[in-house]
């Protein structure tokens, strides 16, 4: 039989903690151990149990009374610094999802997800796994792919190119461009061909718009 796995559940809405009870309840594998309102009364169980009652995964909402999930969540690993969290919550805000994975969450799921995706959440996280929500994991990565769209497109140009667009930007044209950088006017049409090249633009306006829309400019 494979390790029984014990689970906290640190939820306010008393409804929906009976909702998880019971779905707990139909699995050999997992225990729900404890579960709390408020997080400050979690913690206060932690410091409280000894090494073999602290739970091997912590479901954590967000929205709760007092302290907040994200403000609890650091403490909760310190408190039982074995256990995985899963953050379970209604939010689907891009600044949460963000900030609990950086705080450390081995899993953001939605209330809105099947039982069954909570339940093999929970095993896949005990296994040192991750879960997340189908919606989240889709945010993820487009937002993993706009970095490194970004990161390409700052690659794109050379700092003489970038400097002279720039410029071109702020309205200066090519001979004065060659004034201001004290270079050959034959020089600054040479880079900006190629800026135009590597733009895939064919006038100045054009690739100034390009840039801004590349994040090349901030």
């Amino acid at each position: 039989m494979d390790k029984l796995i014990r689970v906290m559940l640190v939820e306010d809405n008393v409804e929906y903690r009976e909702v998880i009870r019971l779905a707990l309840q139909q699995e050999t594998d997992i225990e729900l151990v404890s579960q709390f309102g408020t997080s400050e009364i979690g913690l206060r169980s932690l410091q409280q149990a000894s090494e073999s009652e602290l739970p091997d995964l912590i479901l954590l909402d967000l929205r709760l009374p007092g302290m907040d999930g994200l403000e609890s969540l650091p403490r909760f690993r310190q408190s039982a610094p074995q256990a995985k969290i899963i953050i379970l919550t209604q939010s689907n805000q891009q600044q949460d999802v963000l900030r609990a994975i950086a705080l450390g969450a081995s899993g953001y799921l939605l209330k809105s997800a099947r039982l069954s995706e909570i339940t093999e959440g929970i095993r896949m996280v005990a296994q040192g796994g991750a879960s997340l929500d189908k919606g989240v994991a889709m945010y993820l990565l487009e937002s993993l792919q706009q970095k490194q769209s970004k990161s390409d497109a700052n690659n794109l140009l050379t700092d003489r190119e970038l400097e002279i667009l720039t410029l071109m930007a702020d309205g200066f044209v090519k001979k004065e461009i060659a004034a201001r950088l004290k270079i050959g006017y034959s020089t600054v049409d040479t880079h900006v061909a190629h800026i135009y090249e590597k733009l895939q633009v064919t006038n100045g306006p054009s690739a100034v718009n390009r840039a801004h829309r590349l994040g090349i400019f901030s």
